[in-house]
């Protein structure tokens, strides 16, 4: 008998707000929740206004003069607990209901005190994020979820990010994205534009996007465009120009449907497996979200270092992928930058070749959501299975951390294996097979491994490539340790919380056989010691109004260390 088995009973996530049939309801309080995640990790708890009062936690802003409390429906060992009912503010000897609008304003005064500086955006993402979530409940409430497992999770994270204080907050009103937002199961065709080549910039493999696009002319590269991106970009005066001039023709939307998938401006197109990563002149949480020329060029930089690097990953870890981005293609119309970045697309490679029989690829993401939307959360893949907990997450640490590990500590790569960057394998009885990791945009060297590589490339290529040591560990912890593992940790201690220092144990026991192999790394031999785990401060780069680049990180306390206390600290 295992002991890390959970009753059938037990397998199935515990309601923790309204039923999306009450959007407002459920949007309201998943955002309070949300908010009270950023407050704790990113201004309470470090400064050690945070504590656990029986089946409730208490916080207080040390600056406002506000004590606010929230009922836990489970506490974490890191301090990532789950809540339940309404946040609540000490007025007088009365406990008064705080909703999401009044605890943002409170979170904006404290800031404002701690920071000397305003940011009059704040309520207004916070909000913006808040209404996004109503909005694609309400639609997907009349919606049928996409047929292919891996498409379904893809398009399941109605809530987002849950230690981000404006995880949907999206430029423009729900009319501008509601066509193009994968949480309401959309899917579309592409607008074309054909390009004179001599207009055409472009490096890397591109025939699967041009199986896609193709054209009959010479003369002429297809363009492929996100119809929202073309919207924005379409009176552009250069563009109107190139038009005008039969430089560039439209010719229109047409081929086949696309679906967007977490990230909303990468689509997936089913049939060919091919993924198109586009621009989008729109601020999706944190940034705008187009390219960067320098990230053009550096996708295909990096996709032709690291290929071999992970083909040798994969000999010694098998069933870790790491999926391509051999091309990218766009306009250089006399070096305007708004159209060479707005219109820039990057192919990436799909995961059916790379699939064993039998399995089925789930979003990582999906997998560990607190509210979960979709039958790829880890409670319907253990039903599938034993419900041997312990043994599920035994298989899934052992694709997911050694060649992270390896890849940063052996071959200088800094990888973001945080829950929207992998994909998950799973065996028909939901057993975790295979791991893959996507996504070259924060993928970083250091350049003491790739010194000579990094020398071939121009200056405004080769640099933005490069992270320091401790910058690059920093990304690596948070990414890999905070954001995914103990993420996918807490969907699976949800359904036995007495489970949560056992995997932890495992954790703990995974990084510690990776470190035996690669001569006792001092950060991992550090880690393990119990240093704090770096957490990546949302809040406060929100606040900053800074782009991810800049992001600083706030310490959490580490159960990875062998003298650790398991138990709540109260």
């Amino acid at each position: 008998m295992t002991t890390g088995a959970v009753p059938r009973t037990s397998l199935a996530p515990t309601p923790v707000t309204a039923s999306p049939a009450e959007p407002m309801r459920t949007a309201d309080a998943v955002t309070a929740h949300t908010l009270l995640n950023c407050l704790i990790r990113e201004v309470s708890a470090p400064e050690h206004q945070v504590t656990v009062d029986d089946d409730h936690l208490l916080l207080r802003l040390p600056r406002r003069g506000v004590l606010l409390r929230s009922r836990l429906r489970r506490a974490s060992l890191i301090g990532a607990h789950r809540f339940h009912g309404p946040v609540q503010r000490l007025d007088d000897d009365a406990w008064v209901t705080v909703g999401w609008r009044e605890l943002a304003g409170y979170i904006r005064d404290e800031l404002e005190l701690r920071t000397g500086v305003t940011n009059e955006e704040f309520l207004t993402q916070v909000a913006d994020s808040r209404d996004t979530i109503c909005t694609a409940l309400e639609e997907r409430a009349c919606a049928t979820p996409h047929a292919d497992p891996y498409v379904a999770s893809e398009q399941s994270l109605v809530f987002g990010h849950r230690f981000h204080p404006a995880p949907k907050a999206r430029t423009g009103d729900p009319v501008d994205w509601l066509a193009y937002g994968p949480e309401t199961g959309a899917r579309f065709r592409l607008r074309h534009l054909a390009v004179r080549r001599h207009l055409v910039r472009e490096e890397g493999d591109l025939h699967e996007m041009d199986a896609l696009c193709p054209t009959a002319d010479p003369g002429f590269a297809i363009l492929p465009v996100h119809p929202w991106q073309y919207r924005l970009l379409r009176d552009h005066d250069r563009l109107r120009e190139a038009m005008a001039s039969g430089d560039v023709v439209d010719t229109g939307v047409s081929g086949p449907d696309l679906v967007p998938t977490a990230s909303v401006r990468t689509l997936y197109h089913p049939d060919s497996n091919t993924f198109l990563k586009f621009s989008l002149n729109v601020r999706l949480t944190n940034c705008v979200r187009k390219h960067a020329s320098y990230e053009l060029s550096g996708a295909v930089a990096l996709n032709r270092l690291l290929q071999p690097l992970f083909a040798e990953l994969a000999g010694r870890f098998p069933g870790c992928v790491l999926l391509a981005e051999p091309g990218y293609r766009t306009l250089d119309a006399e070096g305007d930058t708004a159209l060479l970045e707005g219109l820039g697309v990057i192919v990436r490679s799909g995961l059916r070749h790379h699939l064993r029989p039998g399995v089925t690829p789930l979003l990582a993401a999906a997998v560990a959501d607190e509210y979960p939307t979709s039958t790829a959360h880890v409670s319907h893949l253990l039903a599938r299975g034993d419900g041997d907990v312990l043994a599920w997450w035994n298989a899934y640490l052992r694709l997911l951390l050694p060649p992270a590990l390896a890849a940063y500590f052996e071959q200088g790569v800094v990888l973001e294996p945080h829950l929207q960057n992998v994909v998950v394998g799973v065996d028909a009885d939901g057993t975790p097979a295979q791991m893959f990791f996507r996504d070259l945009e924060g993928t970083k060297l250091l350049p003491g491994h790739h010194r000579r590589t990094l020398d071939d490339l121009p200056d405004d290529v080769g640099g933005p490539l490069t992270y320091d040591p401790e910058r690059g560990w920093n990304r690596v912890a948070y990414c890999l340790l905070v954001n995914h593992t103990a993420e996918v940790l807490s969907a699976l201690a949800d359904l036995d919380p007495t489970l949560e220092p056992a995997l932890w144990g495992l954790v703990r026991d995974h990084l510690a056989a990776y470190a035996r192999t690669a001569a006792e790394p001092p950060r991992l031999r550090a880690l393990l010691s119990g240093v704090p785990l770096p957490a990546k401060a949302n809040l406060l780069l929100r606040w900053a109004r800074r782009s991810d680049r800049h992001a600083t990180y706030v310490p959490l306390p580490s159960p990875l260390g062998a003298d650790f206390p398991r138990e709540v600290i109260r």
